[in-house]
């Protein structure tokens, strides 16, 4: 289970892959430095992101993916 507090590289390093999602959602920093130390809330709020919908599409892709 991902939750906003979770650091995103953290959650790329369990699944590379999950990039994608990210991705998917305006979150295109998952390889820059600060993204090692940041959470998915620290950074969807420097991005004007929504961090509850990129922790939804987080959550559906690795249930999907441990089908």
């Amino acid at each position: 289970m991902i939750d906003k507090t979770m650091i995103i590289a953290d959650i790329i390093a369990k699944d590379p892959e999950s990039a994608k999602v990210f991705f998917a959602n305006g979150l295109f920093c998952v390889g820059c430095p600060a993204a090692s130390a940041e959470s998915v809330e620290e950074a969807c709020r420097a991005h004007g992101l929504e961090a509850d919908k990129l922790i939804t599409a987080l959550n559906a892709y690795f249930a999907d993916k441990n089908k």
